[in-house]
């Protein structure tokens, strides 16, 4: 005979069952990558100099900061600063004019750095404000690059790039990173020599704490360093120069600085 409670019994052992077979089997979390709908665009204010700003792509707003009020705040994305919390922004593929647009009342809406450019849906792009602020023309240089990125081959390891937005350099630069722990006399060599405007290839780095530099492709010298930069495994990171290479200072907000973002 079949009761109550022998039912009861039945579906909790195979609602046991099932619970079980479910953790047995997602041991290691399989997550879905299924194919973008349109294409993922992070926005950099590394213009030296340069007001705060939204960025736009063709006439839509991509980029903006709240005030304390709920209205939108006239900063926008300040120098060193990254729109939208360091977060890509969906756009459809194509081509569009990006740009960063003052975000003050003084001026308010006027493009200081355009960059015309054709973007594939499915991939993942930043844009640099790079170089110093024209005061006079009210302009500064623009850049795109492609952030090949994607599901890591190997999530024992960081993936590290440089990208150079220093106008002022005499040479490409070149990205070190020096072990904090073990032998704390190792130096990695991450990148070749980097242009302005230009990015690295993705290098892999044990996980860990590094001090990181960056010297001229010809030199044995750091022209300037971060001390305590953290890498997680399976994660990516493009470690972006912004700055004055002139300055000498390690207070100036303009002086050389190695920042490091997380694109993944």
């Amino acid at each position: 005979m079949i009761t109550h409670r022998n039912v009861s019994r039945a579906l909790a052992l195979a609602l046991a069952a099932t619970l079980f077979a479910a953790c047995d089997k997602n041991t290691v979390q399989e997550l879905p990558f299924e194919p973008l709908t349109g294409t993922q665009v992070k926005f950099f204010n590394f213009g030296v100099n340069a007001p705060g700003v939204n960025f736009y792509a063709d006439q839509q707003k991509m980029t903006a900061v709240q005030s304390g009020t709920g209205t939108e705040a006239t900063t926008g994305v300040a120098y060193g600063g990254v729109g939208n919390g360091n977060s890509y922004s969906q756009l459809a593929g194509g081509a569009h004019t990006l740009t960063g647009r003052i975000a003050a009342t003084t001026d308010k809406d006027l493009a200081v750095a355009t960059v015309n450019a054709t973007v594939a849906a499915g991939k993942f792009y930043s844009l640099y404000m790079s170089g110093f602020y024209n005061t006079t023309t009210k302009t500064v240089d623009a850049f795109v690059v492609e952030d090949p990125i994607g599901p890591p081959a190997d999530y024992s390891v960081a993936y590290v790039r440089f990208v150079n937005t220093i106008s002022n350099v005499t040479h490409p630069l070149v990205l070190y990173a020096k072990y904090t722990t073990g032998d704390t006399t190792q130096v990695v060599t991450l990148s070749a020599g980097v242009a302005y405007q230009a990015v690295s290839a993705f290098s892999t780095l044990p996980a860990g704490v590094y001090n990181m530099s960056a010297r001229y492709q010809d030199s044995t010298a750091n022209k300037f360093s971060r001390t305590g930069v953290s890498f997680l495994a399976g994660h990516y990171y493009t470690v972006g120069a912004r700055g004055d290479i002139t300055i000498t200072s390690t207070t100036a907000t303009n002086r050389p600085f190695l920042d490091n973002t997380t694109s993944w």
